[in-house]
């Protein structure tokens, strides 16, 4: 298997338009299969910075293969997969003042009738 992927194997780019494939030359793809050694999928911010140069350069060469000749995706053999998705912002909650809780609760047990 890692000879057809060296031959002819495509990058896979997850992107929020959907994935993409990309043609890599033959020394890409060599440094490519030792990137995903140990896994199949890997997101860009695990990369090293010569990883992500690749990946970025690989995209912005626009060497991407056209759909109509991956019609047997199965047939072709993928590199890796990479997700290339902007990074999912968490909304943040205010701060509670931990303070004020304390004080409301010391109150309501000072007034409690029969203490």
């Amino acid at each position: 298997m890692w000879m057809e992927k060296l031959a002819a194997g495509v990058l896979r780019v997850l992107t929020p338009l959907g994935p993409r494939y990309v043609q890599p030359t033959f020394r890409q793809r060599m440094y490519l299969m030792w990137i995903f050694r140990n896994f199949d999928v890997l997101p860009l911010q695990v990369l090293n910075r010569w990883q992500r140069h690749l990946i970025d350069q690989l995209c912005a060469e626009q060497r991407f293969v056209s759909l109509p000749r991956l019609n047997h995706l199965e047939d072709v053999p993928i590199l890796g997969t990479v997700e290339r998705r902007p990074p999912v912002e968490v909304e943040t909650r205010p701060e509670r003042k931990p303070a004020a809780h304390a004080e409301a609760v010391a109150r309501m047990a000072a007034e409690r009738p029969g203490s």
